[in-house]
């Protein structure tokens, strides 16, 4: 199992057998808080006692004065896990601020919980003699049955079961009023991008030229010098200029990587492989993510992106359409709180194929419970006598951080932004020739397949596993998306 996620954790790895024969816990280690000393499993002075945690918990050094320094063996953060769990704290999860999935060993049971909104991955299956969990599906496929996702903001005991701490707040029926929305969503990013600069290595910011990843690069500027920046894109990609732009105000040191077509042929099936999935959309973005991550993980190990400000501010074009406040509203709370098996699985999925860490300023909960605050129509705003603005709220709050032209610019997924979307008929020429996508799609009609495009994806990664179904199984779909040019069969097109 530890073999097959060994990219998540290659500054070591680590395992504990239960004296009696009854569990075990192993680790593959991403060294980022006090790489000299914080291996895990971490264990208690009981040695029956132990944890493995994946991601970070942010306020670890609070933990650690309320708990009491001297209970502490490490300097790690992942150890305010264990001393809480050790302490008694029933409701353990609501103390942690942080991503974090976690397994924790107490004798003959376990206990298991996932970031409230999972950006970090969590799946677990059932044997014979028990429960079994991993990061990604790859590690449970063959050693398992019954492999699921484990839920966001949950905890697992194997005596109590299931139980949810955490769901997103529904939109607030008293929203807080224009000036103090500003004033506070400022103040919230401002401590939501400073939180997320702990660490012990180096950090850089994911920068694509777009809003998100460029007032993340703004704030966190201020705290690191020098800051390196990551972009991505066709020679001519609306992202690249961008980001140069962006790069040139902030005066960070930047770097780029020129996509090509051939880059997509030589790496599309290790990056559905890593991907754990077939979503035309997800697949899109996850090219220009993993080719970025790649350039940064050349650097640093750990970097800052963009995720989740659209799916709070109201940042997709489809969002236009709502002419209803409370429906967009409902949508943004879904959108919200399916990221942790779209986007924020891309991100991690990219980023970890390479042994980075990506952090997500956008999803501090302060900030996703600001945005549930702030009234939709402060978010979709007119500008000027032609436009309405998405993240009106958000451009409004940040004016002074980004030049003009990237404060108002309008909104492109990754993938279009990029470039990605001009390469993938060339990237995928080969692929498309050798699939006759219609007969493909249906033989597979439990997949529900969009496209010769999806096609491709679905076939390439059923061939990376001898075992494919598990993972297949588990791929989410942005399924309630509402009508925007929809590829088909019938057109042949992409």
């Amino acid at each position: 199992m530890l073999r097959r996620i060994s990219h998540r954790g290659p500054d070591g790895d680590g395992v504990h057998c239960d004296p009696a024969g009854r569990s075990a816990l192993g680790h593959q280690r991403l060294a980022i808080v006090d790489p000299p000393g914080g291996e895990q499993p971490i264990l208690s002075s009981d040695p029956r006692v132990g944890v493995v945690v994946n991601g970070e918990i942010y306020n670890h050094r609070q933990l650690r004065r309320s708990l009491g320094e001297a209970r502490f063996r490490t300097h790690s953060d992942s150890e305010s896990v264990l001393q809480l769990y050790l302490e008694g704290q029933r409701e353990l999860p609501g103390a942690l601020d942080g991503m974090y999935a976690f397994v924790l060993q107490d004798g003959d049971h376990l206990f298991a919980a996932r970031d409230p909104l999972g950006i970090k991955p969590l799946y677990m299956g059932k044997r014979a003699s028990g429960w079994c969990f991993a990061s990604e599906i790859k590690g449970l496929v063959g050693l398992a049955e019954q492999i699921r996702e484990f839920p966001p903001g949950a905890t697992f005991h194997t005596e109590r079961g299931f139980d949810r701490f955490y769901s997103v707040p529904h939109v607030s029926a008293e929203p807080v009023s224009e000036e103090d929305a500003l004033l506070e969503l400022r103040q919230g990013l401002e401590r939501g991008v400073l939180k997320r600069l702990m660490s012990d290595v180096p950090i850089g910011v994911l920068l694509s030229g777009g809003l998100d990843s460029s007032l993340v690069a703004a704030l966190a500027r201020r705290h690191i010098e020098p800051l390196h920046t990551f972009a991505v894109g066709l020679e001519d990609s609306e992202d690249l200029a961008a980001a140069r732009r962006v790069a040139s105000s902030l005066e960070t040191i930047h770097h780029e990587h020129v996509l090509t077509a051939d880059d997509i042929t030589l790496h599309l099936p290790r990056i559905l492989y890593h991907l754990e999935s077939f979503d035309q959309d997800l697949v899109r973005s996850a090219i220009p993510c993993y080719f970025a991550a790649r350039l940064a993980a050349e650097h640093v190990k750990v970097v800052l992106t963009g995720e989740g400000a659209d799916e709070l501010f109201a940042g997709y074009r489809y969002h236009k359409g709502y002419l209803d406040a409370a429906a967009l509203g409902r949508e943004l709370r879904r959108s919200v709180s399916t990221l942790h098996n779209i986007n924020l699985q891309r991100l991690d999925r990219m980023t970890m194929t390479h042994g980075i860490e990506g952090r997500v300023p956008f999803l501090d909960l302060e900030l996703v419970s600001l945005a549930q605050r702030i009234a939709p129509g402060l978010k979709l705003r007119a500008h000027g006598q032609t436009r309405v603005v998405e993240k009106w709220v958000l451009r409004a709050a940040c004016r002074d951080l980004l030049p003009n032209e990237i404060l108002w610019r309008e909104k492109q997924q990754f993938d279009e932004g990029s470039g990605t979307t001009r390469l993938i008929p060339l990237a995928l020429e080969d692929w498309f020739t050798g699939l006759d996508a219609r007969d493909y799609a249906r033989r597979q009609p439990q997949a529900s397949l969009r496209s010769p495009e999806e096609c491709v994806y679905h076939s390439l990664l059923s061939s990376a596993y001898r075992e494919p179904e598990p993972v297949l199984r588990t791929v989410a779909r942005w399924s309630h998306r509402p009508a925007e040019p929809e590829t088909d069969f019938a057109s042949g097109s992409i």
